[in-house]
Formats: C-alpha cells, structure tokens, sequence
C-alpha cells in the first residue's frame, strides 16, 4: 500500500512540473507567418567592421530569427561621412530602404552603427514599435555595449538579433527579464513545492501515533507545584529613521517620427 502511495505522489509531482512550465511559459499565439521565398539581405556594413564570414552569418542568422517574429532584423553600420545624428541616420534609412518582413515600410528593427561618433541607436517600426518598446530596446543596448566598446562587432550583433527575437516574444508591458520566466526558476519552484506534497502524502501513508501526554499522566497527582517570577532587567533600543532625501535616475533616448512620417521606438548609447 506505501510503495503505490508513494508511486502517486511521485506521479503527481511529475505531472505539477510540466503544468507549471507550460502555465509560466510567456509564448505568444499568433498566425503561422508567410516566409518570404530565399534569403534578404539584412546586414548593412558599409563601414566594413565584419569579415564576409562574420557577415553571411549574421545575415543567416537575422532571416532566421526575422522570420519566427515576422520583421525584419537589421544591421546598419556607416562612417558617417555627413556627421549626422545617430537617430536621424537610422529614420533616413527606413524611409529610404523601406524594409518590412512582408511589405515595404512594414515591421522593422534597425540597429545603427555611427563609427564617426561611435554612437549606436535601436528603432522598432511597425509592429516592432511596441513588441520592442522603448524599455526593451534599452535592455538590447545595454546588453550588447561591452562587446562594441571591446571592438567584438560580430558578437555584439548576434546578441542584438537574439535578444530582439527574445524579447519580441513577450506580450507588450511584460518585463521579459522577470526570474519567473527564467527556466531555472520555474523548475526549481516546481521541485520545491512537488517535493512538500509528495513529503505530506508520504508522511500520511504512515501509521498514525496513538501515544499522548495523557498515556503516562496519574489524573488527580500531575499539576504544577509552584511558580515566581523574578525581574531581570529592561532594555531599551533606539533606531533612526532614514529619510528619502533624493529621486533615482532615468535613461535617456527614446523614438520619434522620421521625417517620412513613420514613428518608431527607439534608444540610444555609446561605446
């Protein structure tokens, strides 16, 4: 009768852990997206920081990831030789280039390199404009700055098309880093809270104990013979209160319109 019942438990605890993986899994339900037919080219390195391996790689790499989230992943790298600002060259490039998963002007992500300034800006278009808000662009930027400042550009640029994949992903307003999306924690809560019930059923399974304090106790004879109290001492602690003197800090950046009138999300950095 105990190994069947700790056969259930050990069955309920296996069925808990796939039922909390599925249910916190933050995937979004969409339509089977039409794959454009053969390969675009996505990766723009007109200031030759990438070898042509690194290059077509990349490029792979942004169809495939572009694909699953239906908008084009882009690279845009320039020398800037006009000196304009990072933000207008990445609304002068969508305006003038049109990219979009499945129509001009559609659903972009453009990461933009000015070598001139060595300044960098991410913008959403379309759809991109809220699945990659102003936040998560941030996010992108911050993840992907060591390696730009280290002069890494081809890992930079797979971390900015993995992690624009990534947090696309996620409905708008949910904070993709959230460690109760993290697989680990989701796996350990489940194995914590499985291990407590099955603990519970198996502690159940056992005999139950008949012995109390009144098996042994005479009635009549047991009580407390006698008390005192004895005064010790008193203690008295003092603790100052802090007060918020100052606010925190905000980041920087944001989007805009393009002078083509598309708006976007976007921020801003340096490396």
């Amino acid at each position: 009768m105990r190994r069947r019942r700790r056969f259930a438990a050990v069955a309920v605890l296996m069925m808990f852990v796939a039922c909390l993986t599925a249910l916190t899994l933050p995937v979004r339900s969409s339509a089977a997206p039409v794959v454009p037919v053969g390969p675009k080219n996505l990766i723009y390195d007109q200031a030759n920081l990438l070898s042509q391996q690194e290059e077509d790689e990349l490029n792979a790499l942004a169809n495939r990831y572009g694909a699953d989230r239906e908008t084009d992943i882009i690279v845009y790298t320039s020398n800037n030789a006009e000196n304009r600002d990072v933000q207008r060259l990445t609304e002068d490039f969508y305006d003038e280039h049109g990219p979009g998963y499945d129509k001009m002007f559609g659903n972009a992500v453009i990461l933009t390199m000015d070598m001139k300034n060595r300044g960098i800006y991410v913008a959403g278009f379309g759809k991109a404009e809220t699945d990659l808000d102003n936040g998560r662009v941030d996010k992108v930027i911050n993840a992907i700055t060591p390696d730009l400042t280290r002069g890494d550009y081809a890992k930079a640029f797979e971390t900015y098309i993995t992690l624009t994949h990534k947090y696309m992903g996620f409905k708008p307003g949910v904070n993709p880093d959230n460690i109760l999306f993290a697989i680990w924690f989701q796996l350990g809560a489940a194995l914590v809270v499985g291990a407590i019930v099955v603990g519970v059923m198996v502690y159940r399974s056992g005999g139950r104990i008949t012995v109390n304090r009144s098996t042994y106790e005479v009635a009549g004879t047991s009580g407390v013979l006698d008390h005192s109290d004895q005064y010790l001492r008193s203690t008295v602690v003092k603790s100052k209160i802090e007060r918020n003197k100052g606010g925190g800090s905000g980041g920087g950046g944001g989007g805009g319109t393009s002078s083509g009138g598309h708006s976007h999300s976007g921020g801003r950095g340096s490396f």
